[in-house]
């Protein structure tokens, strides 16, 4: 098989939103620029590229599923809903799969995706390598893995931790995850569960696991050391530590005083960033350790503006002490994303838990300077005194000291500059990534191929 020939599936939540689909969504786009086949099988298509396929599990499900659930979902589309046309979904959402139902009110996670079976069918021509990204959000079915992972190289890229434990994509300082789960002190950790059955889920990942063959990739070294330590490593054929990339010629350093003419902003003014999904809700984020952060740094720069912009929510402007807090709404378009760093004078990350956020690379790549707390794998992105600086968890004193520092030095922060969009060429470059995981695409392809007898490796090779 020539390399160009090399056929990709990749599967993801959603086409678009959130950090992990961004991840999916550029491997996707960068594999099908260079020549490859190259399609994404979601769990919730959003947008109309061709290459892109719904898995299909409302279809898979029988008659009596579908009929119950078109009941369902014309009740959900009527715009008032009185409590007894609530109650009445409620009611045809039980009837369309009560097994499902009870799994639910038993707290046990919910795998009854049947349209995961025909992922394999829903390319135009079967894919060499299956690369699968999060696997939590409600459309997959993790009972498959065993044996997806026997017909085509599987690869699992995990951008949180939700397949190492019981129902958290992050643990925060809670280790059961090591020894089995159950007595979870907190069942509303995404993806939440309502009763404990978090022992019964992680024993039965831990069958699924011991009957796959798994390739594994993390972007973090943080990350991969916990799925070492857990019921997934058995599983492991071969892991590697591949970080996210960025695309530079989108994420750049530019002119900061056109960039801010261009979003309105003041050219004196002292500019921090935050960017996230949901910036003021999102249980991840430490919002409030950064709006402390924020005040204390507005008193301290008191006869300088200080603008505080959160991308990723729209709300109206209100003040933080002496500094003004901008809310922007989401943006899909990239190039728009990227001068709002471009703007910036630091980009500022307070989180409780974290894996690799893109967006600090995306900052990094763009000159401009992070200040973030050091949880996950933020550690790893940041050189620490070179191209931002790093704080503990939830200290908005030394939030704000940092944030001070770098303002009040004009020359180090040029400096930090020049570094991060330098580091971020050399380890962050998406065209990284992207060779990286086609160079071990082809070896695993080719691995299995050999491990074929020569009558099967002739019949392979003739149909590709």
């Amino acid at each position: 098989m020539s390399e160009q020939s090399l056929r990709i599936l990749q599967v993801s939540t959603y086409d678009t939103i959130g950090g992990a689909e961004k991840v999916a969504w550029n491997l996707f786009q960068a594999y099908r620029e260079r020549g490859y086949g190259s399609w994404l099988a979601v769990g919730h298509k959003l947008g109309g590229d061709p290459d892109v396929f719904p898995i299909p599990n409302d279809k898979q499900r029988g008659s009596w599923s579908r009929f119950w659930m078109n009941k369902y979902s014309n009740l959900e589309s009527t715009t008032r809903q009185p409590n007894g046309e609530s109650r009445l979904r409620s009611l045809f959402k039980v009837l369309a799969e009560p097994g499902r139902a009870i799994d639910h009110y038993r707290g046990i996670e919910d795998f009854r995706f049947p349209g995961t079976g025909e992922l394999l069918k829903l390319t135009p021509y079967s894919p060499d390598i299956l690369h699968c990204h999060n696997l939590h959000g409600s459309y997959f079915d993790l009972r498959a893995l065993p044996w997806l992972s026997r017909q085509v190289p599987l690869i699992l890229t995990l951008h949180d931790a939700w397949l190492l434990s019981g129902h958290c994509a992050h643990s925060f300082g809670c280790e059961r995850w090591k020894i089995g789960c159950g007595h979870c002190p907190d069942l509303r950790i995404e993806p939440p569960v309502v009763r404990d059955a978090t022992a019964y889920n992680w024993k039965r990942k831990r069958t699924i696991y011991e009957q796959s063959q798994i390739y594994v990739s993390t972007p973090s070294q943080w990350l991969m050391k916990k799925t070492e330590q857990s019921i997934l490593a058995p599983a492991i054929v071969e892991s590697r530590v591949i970080p996210n990339g960025v695309d530079l010629t989108i994420f750049h350093p530019s002119d900061k005083s056109r960039i801010r003419s261009l979003l309105n902003i003041p050219q004196e003014a002292a500019v921090l960033l935050f960017a996230a999904y949901n910036v003021r809700n999102n249980i991840w984020k430490d919002y409030q350790t950064l709006r402390t952060a924020i005040d204390l740094v507005g008193k301290q720069l008191e006869g300088r503006e200080t603008l505080f912009i959160a991308l990723g929510e729209d709300a109206p402007p209100e003040r933080i002490g002496q500094a003004e807090l901008r809310l922007i709404p989401y943006q899909k378009d990239s190039a728009m994303v990227a001068c709002y760093y471009q703007a910036a004078d630091l980009y500022v990350h307070a989180a409780k838990a974290d894996t690799f956020p893109n967006t600090i690379l995306e900052s990094l790549a763009c000159g401009t300077p992070v200040v973030a707390t050091a949880v996950g794998g933020i550690p790893e992105q940041i050189m620490d005194a070179l191209t931002g600086r790093l704080t503990p968890a939830g200290d908005a004193q030394a939030l704000a000291s940092r944030i001070l520092e770098l303002l009040s030095d004009d020359m180090c922060r040029k400096n930090m500059s020049i570094a991060a969009a330098e580091d971020a060429r050399l380890r962050f470059n998406l065209q990284s990534q992207v060779d990286t995981y086609l160079e071990w695409y082809q070896m695993l392809v080719q691995k299995e191929q050999h491990a074929l007898p020569l009558s099967e490796r002739l019949t392979a090779s003739a149909y590709r």
